[in-house]
């Protein structure tokens, strides 16, 4: 094994001693809270909402609480991170932000631009390499370290503009990429710079051969969608055929059972699948042990998290936060609830409501995992049905009925009162079986759904598209490939542009 690869693998076994056990405590959490206020206490935003006066009272969390409103995107952009884009010196943040990253997340709506200073790119370093630390947990064999990560991502070109430098995370973090780490990152510069989706996933073909691959990283439909083509295109029997040490994948920003199915048909052996949460808004968690399901969330990297209960005493129906809202700190949430996601980072970003529901299934050990957005849940007749009833009820009838749905999204008819289904799967099954199915599903894992079924709401009704039509649309809204992930709940903009298409294709 080469010198750099007895290094990698020495390094790991230091780091996961080190680490494993570290970070879970609760006062991480407020001395992180302390560390921001006094950071950003004289810029604009600390003078407006009295960082100095918080910092001095008895219960600093409390007095944060009162004097700082959460806010969403638009509410911050407008307020204030419009001005610290125009190069606002000291107005959210010490200094002058130079960086943006470019995120539109599944709204299909035009690019947000979240901040990124030096101090956030320092916290996802470190925190980058406690996460590989965690390879030492999974006793690889010593052929694995002298190997090659495959970065399944954004275009890492960035553009200039007159007061900052803007692009996808992965362009502005790889500006500060450690050299020891560039020869082991793939695809490299020139292919990692090419913006068509497309023209990159035919040159990371082309390139395959001559790679020696042992970690993947990437959202699944991509990733699985490369490595079928590199099987397709060299007439292998799966993946491990041309790259023998790949052992790790690593996947974020979706529910993973649906696409397990196929990566198994392309996987030659088992392969360790970790889950990361990554935002263009910072690093929040990551998968510490393949024994465990969820994620251990950071709590001294430069965050502050706080937690709202996502039902109807802190939310309207259409997902909007209402004014009687409560937020919890790591020290009073609950196993078993969901709550959207509140963070203060030393970006600039203040009460900053990300958008993302997350579960703790272990509070102890600081346990988390991703169950929806604010924005992506049924509400047509008060069923309140979150995405992770819907994943569990379509993952449930889909071992039932033998079937793969590795796509899928929904619909809502107000005027006729019933939810379209539309799924994504090669199988030959029938759509209204599919669909029964799940509807009974539903039923009995959640009372609301049940009731308004009797009551208010039609039966549903499905329909089965091959799997590729749901990426193809992606390709014709300009977002294949990359970060970018299907809406699973549409809103009026995203059901007209699907259903337009699909009447284009005569489907």
């Amino acid at each position: 094994m080469p010198i750099i690869g007895k290094l990698i693998k020495k390094t790991t076994a230091i780091a996961y001693k080190r680490n494993f056990n570290k970070g879970k405590e609760y006062v991480n959490q407020l001395k992180t809270l302390e560390q921001l206020l006094e950071k950003a206490e004289w810029t604009s935003f600390g003078q407006k909402h009295a960082f100095s006066v918080i910092r001095t009272s008895e219960d600093e969390v409390e007095m944060y609480q009162q004097k700082v409103p959460i806010t969403d995107y638009d509410k911050f952009y407008r307020e204030w991170l419009r001005l610290t884009i125009a190069g606002e010196k000291d107005h959210t943040w010490p200094g002058r932000i130079k960086h943006y990253a470019l995120s539109s997340g599944t709204t299909g709506s035009p690019s947000k631009r979240i901040p990124v200073t030096d101090e956030m790119i320092r916290s996802f370093q470190k925190t980058g390499l406690k996460q590989i630390s965690i390879l030492h947990e999974l006793d690889l064999p010593e052929t694995f370290f002298a190997s090659s990560m495959l970065a399944v991502g954004g275009c890492t070109k960035l553009t200039r503009k007159k007061t900052h430098i803007e692009g996808d995370l992965s362009g502005i973090l790889k500006k500060y990429t450690s050299f020891v780490v560039t020869p082991f990152a793939k695809p490299g510069n020139r292919i990692a710079g090419i913006k068509d989706w497309n023209t990159k996933l035919e040159k990371m073909v082309e390139k395959a051969p001559d790679w020696n691959i042992g970690i993947i990283m990437g959202v699944p439909s991509w990733c699985i969608m490369l490595m079928e083509k590199i099987v397709e295109r060299y007439s292998l029997n799966n993946i491990h055929d041309i790259w023998p040490n790949l052992e790790v994948y690593v996947h974020g920003g979706v529910f993973m059972k649906p696409y397990v199915s196929r990566l198994e048909k392309v996987f030659g052996k088992p392969v360790h699948l970790l889950d990361t949460y990554l935002a263009s808004e910072g690093y929040f968690a990551y998968q510490q042990s393949v024994q465990n399901e969820g994620m251990r969330l950071l709590l001294n990297t430069g965050i502050f998290y706080e937690f709202v209960p996502f039902n109807s005493d802190h939310f309207d129906d259409e997902g909007n936060l209402k004014d009687t809202h409560t937020a919890y700190t790591l020290s009073e949430v609950m196993e078993g609830v969901d709550y959207a996601l509140v963070i203060s980072t030393n970006a600039g970003l203040w009460r900053y409501m990300i958008g993302d529901l997350v579960r703790f299934i272990n509070i102890e050990e600081r346990e988390i995992k991703i169950t929806g957005r604010i924005k992506q849940f049924l509400s047509l007749a008060g069923e309140h049905l979150s995405l992770d009833n819907i994943h569990s009820a379509i993952d449930k009838v889909s071992e039932e009925l033998s079937c793969t749905v590795s796509e899928f999204c929904i619909v809502a008819d107000q005027e006729k009162m019933y939810q379209q289904w539309y799924f994504g799967t090669s199988d030959n099954v029938a759509p209204e079986k599919l669909m029964n199915a799940i509807d009974l599903e539903l039923s009995r894992i959640n009372d609301d759904y049940a009731s308004v079924r009797k009551h208010t709401l039609n039966q549903p009704v499905g329909k089965v598209l091959p799997a590729q039509s749901f990426y193809d649309f992606m390709e014709s809204i300009g977002k294949a490939g990359s970060q970018n992930k299907f809406p699973r709940v549409m809103n009026a903009q995203q059901t007209e542009k699907w259903q337009s298409f699909l009447s284009g294709k005569g489907l």
